[in-house]
């Protein structure tokens, strides 16, 4: 290794230099490669190149040798002509245009039909005009709910109808209105079924009824008034009204209900109550009533007549129908109800919700009020959308609201944009083998409440290659032993080549493969194949080519670093150059367009021109690069020089007068210089009389000896007669000064003086536009807002405004900075206007011209602000235009930065002021009046107003910040005009901006980070934390600090974007070797540059880290090692032992691997030991590995999973100092299938599918795909699976309505983290076999609603709500309560009351049994205290009891010693301190151990003994007394000494052992005494297990328990126990026992219900029911179970006990053989909020 290094040493710089720019170049050149798809493919045939991308061309030339398949530019390069090349476009015409006629007062929309056809990938676009005219037709249909307690709102709305008759007046001409009324479906329990109630449920009401079309929509407002005081109130007895029902039956009777064609239709829908909902109600649920067919059921005198007969609608049922026929619902609903229709109302793209009166009183002005909301929104939704195409609506002309909408303007023709996009990949296939529907179709873009819709006939191009469809067959181009298609030859099987002329099997001769005075075939860098050498490709690249691969692609002559000057390719050795470039590097260009001189010739006829440029014939520092003399080029310093030889040999004057001897000048007096000389003449003035003389050169001035002086004879001398006024005109000059001096100060005191003095102007005035600004943070688009300023009164004359602007001004003392350090480094943005015109070259990076007018601004800037004391090198140096900013807006804005100490911040404005009044810096010209400085708090600047110019926009920076308060305010202020005599008129305007909850945050992992320039490149990785899944985007950059761009690192910026379910991402910064100059002065300075995340977007904000610190460690040789340099003071150890090795670094290379890299200390070392163990892990614990280079990749590690690792070298004189360590955690593996799938049959249609989370997550889980289809007896799939995306990974519960009824379907879901996809758990159920669960809880369930039959809009269709329902005070109809009064089993219990007010009760304590085992084992007892807490807080303790502690962790840090940690439990007290106590297993003495320290969540345990169980309990305390028990088994195995059993052998290995539990119990109803209790093996069995101790007991006591022991190691276990007693609670609790011991129990408590009406057990969270089918003859069997379980769990090795309610519905089926069980878990629905809360997300 040392001598590699030291010959490495030797190699001249010139070398070096060459090598790294050829690896340099490699790189460059497998980068293009890599991002050339259409190379990257390698695509054997036409059809497959042109379906990569569409971009893709493929070449059919048969002499072409380039890859075939690439981009068309490149192609043609190459040289394949257009005629050989295949490349598909796609079309779009306009089949049908009727052009919109604003005369007609109606809505309309142009074109009407389009046609397209798109390659994939494809998109098109076109313009789409809609026009709503101001006034036009309104249909207005009233649907109330006629339930007892709206009668007071029926009263007023009676007396309303000529209020709304003016109402609809005002809005138009042309309008109908209509009546429907609505209470309930006339059953049971939704209605009192009594026939005293059935004729009149209350005095002086009607009968009760679902929906009645009372008034179909008329234009007479009388006949509505008449007919709507005819109405009676009527009446039904649950809470929610069957609102759904009526607006389905109003959507789909059209002609009933008389909506017209070309009107807007709008539903007032007003209530008081929530809503029924499909498969909500008990008659549903018990399977009597069929799903809504979507179809009109109304007779004659328009009542609903299937209200008995079919389900409620679904709410995607609603959202559907509305939109297709144009509906637009009004929600007036009062406040007791609001916040169900508040989330309702956003499913609908248009809709308005107001808040009711509690007597409906204000129902006009909330219509009014609703409909000037409508008219100015406008939907445009796409139907009929194939798979494969994608649409998007855009206008630039209106804003789009949250929902999606746009705010329009009627009366105008708005003006959208369509996009229309072909997919390149639906599913994970290629589009172009979808089946034909999916591919094609006809979408109907159709805006909402217009009748019109635009038509438009989309494909995707799927087209084969013409030449593929004329095959030659065995060609003889292809030997016969192929088919030549399209220019090349498809070989036939066993042959091979360019012909197919070679048969690998039978030509193994190399010879003709080897050059001559070569011995390896092809040179080492290919393969022979038939006497042909195939070149070894390289990164996607053909690095070699030749006969014998003996040119390398890199190896061509380069110009400026560059491979054939980036004009040309290197093809065999040489470069290939582009049309209009030659020489060996291609390098010359062909014309002489840079050889022209001023006058139009050639190098001006004094040389010829080569490679485009001069060779002059005679060159010298006077001459210019076309061969003429330039008097501009030093003339002035030679004019200075002969200036006393002119003036002593023409005048006899000057400093030589006297002494001309010495001037060796021809000097020829001359009446006039020659004419064209004259603009370069030298003229000075003679002392002695004060003329002026002028001479000048003829010649080459570099030769003076030969040179002619040419000397004008006539002086310039002043008027001899006249010199006396000179001092008299001085005088005046001053005496004029001084009076306009007095006036100018006069005017600027008394500005109000100016409109009367006639040299000046009238008076103006400046100032901002508006006073306030509101903006919301997550629509902001960009950093600055563009603020007007305005200026009135006389434009005549130039106006400049100096601003300035505060950030957080709304904090008190806001201008304060005594906190902050004035050293601090922070950057400053710069703005500048150029003199010179914007063009778009400007706005791309990679041109020329914008690089090199950001070389010419860095370097003048640089050459201004660096004598500035810190101020660094402006970079990141961008231009731009400035819209709104008078004559100038088509000049280039310049934006920069500059890094400076905080203190530097008043010489920057100043020095930035000097020079933009100077209108240059240096040699950079500005236009005056315009700059910007921005700091991290404040910016100041400057605007112009132009002559005539009246408005012009201050750029405003608005410093977004992540630790911004909610709701921050900005000041801008004008401070005061400069230039101009304009008065400031609205001086400040306040700009507030209010932050709302960000969807995700993104960060940086660390704040800083080393890299050795080793490692060439710089990986910082960035972690996103989603709060709300969905898409995220955040830019970085580098900027310097110590370390500078392009000398040290490369400059880099970009955006990262992070797709949903994505948490990392990286930034990748390419580190520069050292330069020769650092390397020979030793510079040891510390390099470091900066990397800042920028401009979050889609709701993104930044978190902790938003600038990370990048040092890079410079190597020097040191010994024959490189060591870290620049980095401190190394330290060094004594006597020759090693010191600790330099800058240790590890890197995750995958979910199992770490690469531990460092650097080695100064000395010799031998190798290296590192040690790795995972965190938390005992680091005795470690593993040990020994390796002799300095790095290692740490292998066979756990996913996701955290790592300490260090590292120390050694030589002879043994081992040296560990470094310091580091910390790792690998990368995500994909997860385990999830838990078992369970489902809540809810009807034959309608069934809610729940699944545990995986067992290994491997990472952390971003969302679940539910998967559903159809499938036959055999289990066999029958048409497409459905695919649903749960993104929100807590919510593992879904609502699929409208199943096939009858039909089995199977059921697969899996779950995603960082990594991927993991594998699929499935199961297969038919809905109709199984029972129902009664549940009618009137609210959202906070679970997504998937509706089956619905198309892709409605596929991920969520919909959530944790709300429940509370009665309105003084309400006169039954009440459901959120917290204390519940559904008890699906059944009501009524009660009366002093106010006749129906309720629902239930038994709402869960209280906490306790019972105690004695069990005795060999000589000593062991008592035991079981819990089992169903909900809420126990109620044995006082609030501010503890909790039982959340988790149990244990390490072994050696064979008799144990680290216990546990988690602080949920205290509404401050917790006080904890007690562990621990005893034997088996029994023996209690240890007991108080820790009053609440901060201290851990103990060490010390003298163990070694294999022996013990049991551990904690509990924390408060100052209301001691909690529950927390317990864990533990036994720490190591090696005994066999004489001393308890002696564990010094220096062995020891682990934790024992079982962890058995998996969940699972019951199974036998018979009314007698159940089947099954569990799964332990997922850590740490040993072999011998067999399972259960114990069955009742758990309010009474008779003995039952002991059992089952011997033998299954998989799953099954239990038969009989004798037990219906409706008695039974708990079980079940071990697993090794040889080392028993570990820890899995409980659960049962109870055997009766199916006679027996009371329910309180303890009963679930229902089993277990069914068994044997053929022949049918047995079957039905008994209800309740069911709770007490889990514990373990965790990467760690024992960690948690209780848990098993409580989420579910179904688990099961085929074996000829018997099918089912079990079904059902809950019972007596849950309070928060419990069933924690059900859904069990």
């Amino acid at each position: 290794m040392r001598v590699r290094r030291k010959r490495m040493a030797t190699l001249p710089g010139p070398c070096v230099g060459l090598l790294l720019l050829a690896l340099l170049c490699t790189t460059i050149l497998g980068q293009r490669s890599r991002n050339n798809r259409c190379v990257q493919s390698r695509a054997k045939s036409c059809t497959e190149c042109i379906r990569v991308a569409k971009e893709c061309s493929f070449c059919t030339e048969e002499s072409f040798e380039e890859p075939r398949c690439d981009l068309r530019e490149n192609l043609l390069r190459y040289g394949c002509g257009e005629a050989g090349i295949v490349y598909t476009r796609g079309e779009m015409h306009t089949q049908q245009n009727i052009s919109i006629n604003t005369f007609l007062q109606r809505t309309q929309v142009a074109p009407q039909a389009m046609f397209m056809r798109l390659r994939a990938g494809e998109e098109m676009s076109f313009n789409m005009d809609v026009f709503q005219p101001l006034e036009s037709p309104v249909d207005l249909y009233i649907l109330m709910d006629f339930s007892y307690s709206m009668s007071d709102d029926l009263d007023n709305l009676k007396s309303m109808g000529q209020n709304l008759a003016e109402f609809l007046q005002a809005l138009t001409s042309n309008y109908t209105i209509g009546f429907g009324k609505f209470v309930d479906k006339v059953s049971s329990p939704q209605t009192d079924m009594r026939p005293e109630k059935l004729r009149e449920p209350w005095n002086n009401a009607d009968s009760p009824f679902s929906f009645k079309n009372v008034i179909r929509l008329t234009n007479n407002i009388n006949y509505f008034s008449q007919e709507l005081r005819k109405e009676r109130i009527s009446g039904n007895l649950d809470a929610p009204e069957g609102g759904f029902d009526a607006i389905l039956q109003t959507a789909v009777c059209k002609d009933k209900i008389g909506w017209r064609k070309d009107s807007t239709h709008l539903l007032v829908f007003s209530t008081e109550s929530a809503f029924h909902y499909e498969a909500d109600g008990t008659n549903v649920l018990a399977g009597i009533l069929a799903r809504n067919d979507e179809e009109c059921h109304l007779d004659t005198h328009g009542t609903y007549v299937y209200d008995t007969k079919q389900d409620y609608p679904s709410v995607p049922t609603l959202v559907r129908l509305l939109g297709q026929h144009n509906i637009i619902p009004i929600f007036a609903v009062t406040n007791h109800s609001y916040s169900y229709y508040e989330k309702l109302h956003k499913y609908f793209p248009i809709s308005e919700i107001g808040v009711l009166q509690e007597d409906s009183s204000n129902i006009v002005e909330l219509l009014r009020t609703a409909f000037e909301r409508i008219r100015s929104k406008m939907d445009i939704r796409a139907d009929f959308v194939p798979k494969a195409l994608k649409t998007e609506f855009i206008s630039s002309m209106y804003e789009k609201t949250e929902s999606g909408s746009f705010h329009i303007t009627r009366g105008e023709v708005g003006k959208f944009q369509v996009r229309v996009k072909a997919l390149e990949h639906v599913g994970g296939q290629h589009v172009c083998t979808l089946p034909e529907k999916d591919r094609q179709g006809i979408i109907h873009v159709k805006p909402t409440s217009l009748s019109d819709s635009l038509q438009v006939q989309a494909s995707v191009v799927c087209d084969v290659c013409p030449c593929e469809q004329q095959p030659d067959f065995r060609s003889p181009k292809c030997s016969f032993h192929g088919d030549f298609i399209c220019g090349q030859c498809i070989c036939h099987a066993g042959w091979r080549g360019d012909t197919c002329d070679c048969s690998p099997a039978s030509s193994l001769n190399n010879e003709a493969c080897i050059r001559p005075g070569d011995v390896e075939p092809c040179s080492g860098r290919g393969e022979c194949l038939c006497g042909k050498c195939q070149c070894y490709p390289e990164d996607l690249m053909q690095r070699f080519d030749g006969d014998f691969c003996q040119y390398d692609v890199l190896q061509c002559p380069r110009t400026s670093g560059f491979l054939c000057n980036d004009r040309g390719r290197c093809s065999k050795g040489a470069c290939v150059c582009e049309s209009g470039w030659e020489g060996p590097g291609c390098e010359c260009p062909t014309s002489n367009d840079t050889c022209i001189d001023s006058r139009g010739g050639i190098c001006n006829n004094q040389g010829r021109c080569e490679c485009g440029r001069c060779i002059c014939d005679k060159a010298s520092l006077y001459t210019s690069s076309t061969c003429e003399i330039s008097y501009s080029l030093g003339f002035q310093a030679v004019c200075e020089s002969i200036r006393d030889c002119v003036q002593c040999q023409a005048w006899g004057t000057g400093n030589r007068k006297g002494n001309c001897s010495t001037c060796h000048l021809h000097v020829q007096m001359v009446e006039e210089l020659k004419k064209e000389e004259a603009n370069e003449h030298c003229s000075f003035q003679d002392e002695e009389d004060d003329c002026t003389y002028h001479y000048t050169l003829e010649g080459d001035p570099s030769v003076l000896p030969n040179a002619t002086v040419q000397v004008q004879k006539k002086k310039e001398c002043p008027p001899g007669s006249f010199l006396w006024l000179i001092p008299l005109l001085i005088f005046l000059i001053l005496l004029l000064g001084l009076l306009l001096l007095l006036c100018w100060r006069f005017c600027a005191c008394c500005k109000a003086c100016l409109a009367l003095l006639p040299c000046c102007a009238r008076g103006r005035t400046v100032g901002f536009k508006e006073d306030h600004y509101m903006l919301r943070q997550s629509l902001m688009s960009s950093d600055h807002l563009d603020t007007p300023m305005v200026r009135s009164g006389s434009l005549k004359g130039r106006d400049t405004v100096r601003w300035k602007i505060n950030n957080n001004v709304h904090k008190q003392g806001f201008t304060s900075h005594a906190a902050l350090n004035p050293k601090d480094l922070i950057p400053y943005g710069l703005s500048l206007r150029l003199t010179r015109l914007f063009t778009q070259n400007l706005v791309k990076p990679e041109s020329r011209e914008c690089e090199q007018l950001r070389k010419e601004v860095e370097e003048n800037l640089d050459d201004i602000y660096k004598h500035i004391p810190g101020c660094y090198k402006p970079q990141q140096t961008k231009f731009r235009v400035q819209p709104n900013s008078g004559k100038r807006q088509d000049h280039t804005i310049v934006d920069t930065v500059l890094t400076a100490p905080r203190s530097a911040k008043t010489e920057i404005i100043k020095v930035t002021e000097k020079h933009v009044s100077h209108e240059a810096f240096n040699d950079l010209k500005v236009s005056p009046g315009y700059y910007t400085v921005t700091s991290d708090q404040d910016a100041h600047g400057m605007v112009e107003f132009q002559e005539a110019v009246e408005l012009v926009d201050v750029r405003v920076p608005l410093f977004i910040r992540e630790d911004d308060d909610d709701e921050k305010q900005l000041q801008v202020e004008a401070i005061d005009v400069p230039t101009g005599i304009a008065q400031i008129g609205r001086r400040i305007v306040n700009i507030t901006i209010i932050k709302e909850q960000a969807s995700s945050l993104i960060t940086f992992l660390q704040p800083a980070y080393s890299h050795s320039r080793f490692d060439k490149v710089a990986k910082i990785p960035v972690l996103r934390e989603i709060i709300d899944n969905g898409r995220s985007q955040v830019t970085y950059r580098t900027r310097d600090l110590t370390a500078k761009e392009g000398r040290d690192y490369v400059f880099t910026e970009g955006d990262l974007v992070f797709q949903p379910g994505e948490t990392r991402k990286e930034v990748q910064v390419s580190l520069l070797e050292l330069t020769e100059i650092d390397t020979l002065l030793h510079n040891r300075q510390v390099k470091q540059f900066a990397i800042d995340l920028l401009h979050p977007k889609y709701g993104a904000k930044i978190g902790r880290y938003p600038q990370a610190t990048v040092t890079i460690a410079d190597p020097e040789v040191v010994d024959g090692v490189p060591p870290l340099t620049g980095m401190g003071q190394l330290t060094q150890s004594p006597k020759g032992r090693l010191s600790a090795p330099l800058n240790p670094s590890a890197q995750a290379l995958s979910s199992k691997e770490i690469h531990f890299s460092w650097f080695p200390p100064t000395g010799k070392p031998l190798g290296y030991k590192v040690k790795y163990w995972v965190q938390g892990d005992p680091e005795s614990e470690a593993n040990v590995m020994d390796v002799k280079s300095p790095g290692a990749t740490l292998k066979n590690l756990y996913a996701f999973c955290d790592y300490e690792m260090q590292v120390c070298a050694y030589n002879a004189m043994g081992e040296g100092a560990y470094s310091d360590i580091i910390h790792c955690r690998t990368l995500e593996s994909v997860p385990s299938e999830p838990g078992r799938l369970a489902f809540n049959v809810v009807s034959s249609t309608v069934t809610q599918l729940s699944w545990a989370e995986p067992a290994e997550t491997n990472g952390v889980i971003t969302a679940y795909e539910v998967s559903y289809g159809l499938v036959n007896d055999e289990n066999v799939p029958i048409g497409p699976m459905k695919k649903v995306l749960v993104e929100d990974p807590k919510k593992r519960m879904v609502l699929i309505e409208n199943l096939r009824e009858s039909q089995p379907y199977r059921y697969m879901v899996k779950a995603r983290n960082g990594a991927g996809w993991g594998p699929e758990r499935e199961a297969t159920i038919n809905l109709a076999t199984q029972p129902k669960r009664p549940m009618s809880i009137p609210i959202i369930p906070d679970v997504p609603i998937i509706d089956a039959e619905g198309g892709e809009d409605y596929d991920s269709y969520l919909m959530y709500s944790t709300d429940v329902l509370r009665t309105p005070a003084g309400s006169k109809r039954p009440s459901v309560s959120d917290d204390s009064e519940h559904l008890l089993n699906g059944r009501m219990d009524y009660f009366s009351g002093s106010s006749s007010t129906l309720t629902r009760t239930a038994n709402t304590s869960y209280h906490q049994h306790v019972q105690q085992e004695h069990r005795v084992m060999g000589s000593s007892s062991l008592t035991r205290d079981y819990s089992t807490m169903m909900s809420g807080h126990d109620s044995r303790f006082p609030l501010g009891v503890p909790d039982i502690p959340t988790r149990l962790v244990f390490s072994a840090l050696g064979p008799t010693s144990l680290k216990v940690s546990w988690q602080e439990p949920h205290c509404e007290k401050e917790v006080q301190g904890y007690s562990v106590q621990y005893q034997l297993l088996n029994g023996g003495e209690v240890h007991r151990l108080t820790i009053p320290n609440p901060s201290q969540n851990s103990v060490v345990v010390e003298n163990l003994l070694p294999n022996h169980s013990y049991i551990f309990k904690v509990k924390a305390q408060s100052e209301e007394g001691w909690g529950p028990e927390r317990e864990g088994v533990i036994t720490i195995e190591s090696q005994v000494d066999p004489q001393s059993p308890l002696s564990p052998v010094p220096g062995s290995p020891f682990t934790l052992s024992t079982p962890s539990a058995p998996g969940p119990l699972v019951f199974t109803a036998l018979s009314p005494d007698s159940l089947q209790l099954s569990w799964e093996r332990p997922r850590k069995p740490n040993g072999a297990i011998l067999g399972y101790m259960i114990t069955c007991e009742m758990l309010h006591g009474g008779g003995e328990p039952r002991n059992i022991y089952v011997e033998g190691d299954n998989p799953e276990t099954t239990l038969t126990v009989p004798h037990l007693s219906e409706n008695v609670p039974y708990k079980f609790k079940v071990q697993a026992k090794t040889t080392q011991g028993v570990g820890p129990e899995r409980e659960g408590i049962i109870t055997i219900e009766s199916q006679d009406g027996g009371t329910f057990s309180q303890f009963g969270g679930q229902q089993y029911t277990r069914e068994v089918y044997n053929f022949p003859m049918e047995y079957t069997t039905k008994t209800s179970i309740s069911h709770s379980s007490l889990d514990p769990h373990f965790s990467d090795g760690m024992l960690m006990t948690s209780q848990r309610v098993e409580s989420a519905s579910s179904t688990l089926t099961k085929q074996v053989t000829k018997e099918f069980i089912s079990r079904t878990v059902t809950s019972s629905g007596t849950l309070t909020k928060q419990v069933e809360r924690q059900f859904y997300e069990a």
